[in-house]
């Protein structure tokens, strides 16, 4: 029996072809088509020839299914052939992922914690940034540092790597070019496995992975989305997303997408523009010989651009107390980024269960800086006490990926069993130029509290090549799945990675990193009932760091290590995916300060290795539909991240985390009508630090608080839908961070939406 996974967002071509199919007596096969239900592709009711009930499990499910597709004619049957259509949340996905294994394995089926954030879900919520995905996904979390970038963080350590198709890739805010940022109109879904990722993923934090998973020319026939949006703040946006068939047969299909934007912001003087061109080719060359070839690129152009927060405190050592609207920009400053990719994967079947995948990609993210960072404190009567540090810099980033994985399955003790073979290589390169201001004659900053960013921009000198590196990563991967039972599945594997990098950092000789450094991963399954897995798992990280010893020797790469284990849960046949789990993340080899020494031959402090920080807490969540037409995503997350002498660490974000969001799609006269909302709470996060007027210790804090969000939608029959969002919805006045760089800034307050979409 085969199943096909046809997407919500292309359900109403895929619904016309079906109906026509069953009604002139053609049969499909031995198929079943599985619909993720959604607002853009309803399954009506008074469509009773979609039945579900056969293929679900127990009597809950078959209400379930009965109440989803109505009930059944006289004339309908369950012979072979008929044609069944499973209605699946559209807030989960049964679909095969590889993010943590590579091993094609379902949320079910893998044991580490993973979210999806679908394609429903983005629609939803109106969500366009990779940024707004992580601040509404389970167990990880985003700070703006400024108005351009932004830092994820998960289970207490921060995200510094993320996936485009399985695809590692590496990033660091402090240069990033608005990788923060991408825009998600890319994407079919957002996979986020949360944990040590050392398997596919080489060097990196014990925190998180985040694959972005492109779109891709999945129709044999003509499909068409054009979106147009508009919110406060003169903020619009328009969108085309177009696959077609290049062939008569449809074994070679496009898919294109446009989409620009242009925004003003709550903040003074910010203004953005933004262009996202999208393209991709997808050929079915023999029967079992597949190749994508593409490329996507991204232009953020803003004006305005912020540098740092706002000041914290007063000349007399009180807080400060700002507007949400007040800006440290200038008129010309601007944090402009350039992001551009080419790829290429090619997928051949060896026989009916072995396939050869190879790939390569080619991204350049270039930024051109013109900044004003502000510093001080503000005199209340006078307004004077800020001073000014602008800054130009020029960014170019290039990272090339080439790799090949080998997948089947194979019997052993007379099971089957499968396997992923694989082996992959970076290289990266990053120049970061600097041009000095002249100094002599930079203006005074004057009375702060009347600042309109009309300062003049100062001349700039020279460029400097202030960082030259050259990082490469390479390894071979193996895993695989061993059916012990039919309910007790064993996966093993490992990565044996090697990481480098060289070049110079203002001023300062890089040369470290580590070879042939083995990462194992472990984990067991077992299916106690149909639908209810309890797992464990083991799994391994590593991080090179450029800190030096008191002899000069570059610190062993600091090593990351997951434990977890939890319950995974399915119901209604896969509509409502649950999951419930405890960690332990452990990090050692963490550089500490060797107070009393520097590195010979230099004036920069030596460190030495010492066990590190240690993170336990526990993760609640559900995703999928609690009936038909009631979709929800919910999740809870608690953690306690601790270096080796019990204090917190990374305070910044916070350790408690909650989300929700649910939607009901409406039947009956109010058919096409879907409305929805949540909430996302967060716990306290703060920054300990020192007033530095009064000299006193002082924790800056981010308070709990909680952001109300709502949703609707109504859906005509012509293929019009309008959609309402509403973010913020009580005008909640809260810090987005306090305390990087002992500054502030403050989060969005209440926005509206109106998003107008057509599907042909």
């Amino acid at each position: 029996m085969a199943f096909d996974t046809v997407d919500s967002t292309q359900l109403r071509p895929y619904r016309l072809r079906i109906i026509r199919n069953i009604a002139s007596g053609a049969v499909l096969g031995d198929s079943y088509v599985m619909v993720n239900s959604g607002a853009s592709g309803r399954i009506r009711r008074g469509l009773s020839l979609f039945v579900a009930t056969s293929l679900l499990i127990g009597g809950s499910a078959a209400a379930y299914a009965e109440a989803a597709s109505g009930p059944k004619n006289d004339s309908e049957t369950d012979e072979p052939g008929s044609t069944d259509i499973i209605v699946t949340g559209s807030y989960t996905t049964n679909e095969e992922l590889s993010s943590a294994t590579g091993l094609g394995l379902t949320i079910q089926e893998t044991p580490q914690s993973v979210t999806v954030m679908t394609a429903q879900r983005l629609e939803d919520q109106g969500i366009r940034t990779l940024s707004e995905v992580i601040n509404n996904a389970a167990g990880v979390s985003s700070k703006a540092f400024d108005s351009t970038r932004n830092g994820f963080s998960a289970r207490g350590f921060a995200i510094d790597n993320y996936q485009i198709d399985g695809v590692p890739l590496q990033w660091d805010a402090g240069y990033s070019a608005g990788e923060s940022e991408i825009d998600v109109a890319l994407y079919e879904r957002v996979e986020i496995v949360r944990g040590a990722t050392g398997l596919l993923s080489g060097a990196g934090n014990p925190s998180a992975s985040i694959n972005l998973v492109r779109k891709h020319a999945d129709s044999q026939e003509f499909t068409a989305t054009v979106t147009a949006a508009a919110s406060r703040w003169n903020n619009y946006f328009g969108m085309v997303d177009v696959t077609g068939p290049v062939t008569g047969d449809g074994n070679v299909r496009v898919r294109g997408v446009a989409k620009y934007e242009e925004s003003d912001s709550f903040i003074d003087l910010v203004h953005n523009k933004k262009l996202v061109l999208y393209g991709v080719l997808d050929a079915d060359l023999t029967p079992g010989t597949k190749l994508s070839i593409g490329a996507s690129y991204q232009d953020n152009s803003p004006r305005g651009t912020l540098w740092g927060g706002l000041p914290v405190w007063n000349s007399d050592g009180t807080r400060t107390d700002w507007s949400r609207s007040k800006t440290i920009g200038a008129d010309w400053t601007s944090w402009s980024s350039t992001n551009q990719t080419y790829f290429a994967n090619l997928t051949q079947s060896l026989g009916s269960d072995w396939a050869l995948k190879v790939y390569g990609s080619y991204s350049r993210n270039q930024s051109d800086m013109q900044l004003l960072y502000l510093y001080g404190q503000v005199d209340k009567a006078t307004g004077l006490g800020m001073n000014p540090s602008p800054a130009n810099y020029k960014g170019d980033l290039k990272q090339i990926d080439v790799g090949a994985r080998l997948t089947g399955k194979y019997k052993l003790f007379g099971r089957e069993h499968e396997l992923i073979l694989g082996t992959s290589f970076a290289r990266q390169t990053l120049d970061f130029y600097g041009f000095a201001p002249d100094y002599e004659n930079l203006d005074p900053i004057g009375n702060f509290y009347e600042w309109d960013g009309s300062y003049a921009e100062p001349a700039w000198g020279t460029a400097s090549h202030d960082v030259d590196w050259r990082t490469k990563q390479w390894g071979y991967f193996g895993a695989t799945r061993l059916s012990v039972s039919d309910q007790f599945k064993v996966i093993l594997g490992g990565r044996l990675s090697s990481w480098e990098r060289t070049g110079v950092s203002y001023g300062t000789n890089a040369d470290f990193g580590d070879r042939n450094r083995f990462l194992p991963y472990a984990g067991v399954l077992y299916d106690v009932v149909p639908g209810q897995t309890v797992y464990a798992s083991y799994s391994k990280i590593f991080q090179p760091q450029s800190s030096q010893d008191r002899n000069g020797g570059f610190l062993a790469p600091v090593y990351g290590v997951n434990y977890e284990a939890g319950l995974k849960s399915s119901f209604f046949g896969g509509a409502l995916n649950t999951a419930l789990s405890v960690f332990r993340i452990e990090q050692d080899n963490l550089a500490q300060v060797d107070t009393g020494y520097l590195v010979p031959g230099t004036i920069n402090q030596a460190y030495y290795a010492a066990n590190g920080a240690r993170s336990t807490g526990f993760e609640i969540e559900a995703n999928g539909e609690i009936l038909p037409g009631w979709a929800l995503s919910g999740n809870y997350t608690q953690f306690k991240a601790k270096d080796a002498d019990g204090q917190r660490i990374n305070t910044l974000f916070a350790q408690k985390l909650l989300r929700v969001f649910s939607t009901y799609r409406f039947d009956g006269a109010l058919d096409g009508l879907a409305a929805g909302g949540g909430v996302n709470w967060e716990g306290l996060s703060y920054t300990d630090t020192m007033n530095p007027v009064t000299g006193a210790a002082e924790r800056l804090k981010v308070k709990p608080y909680a952001l109300v969000n709502l949703m609707t939608r109504y859906q005509m029959a012509n293929g019009l839908s309008l959609q309402v969002n509403v973010e913020n919805l009580f005008d909640k006045k809260y810090y987005s961070q306090i305390g990087f760089y002992n500054q502030l800034a403050f989060g969005e307050p209440r926005n509206v939406t109106f998003t107008l979409r057509y599907h042909y």
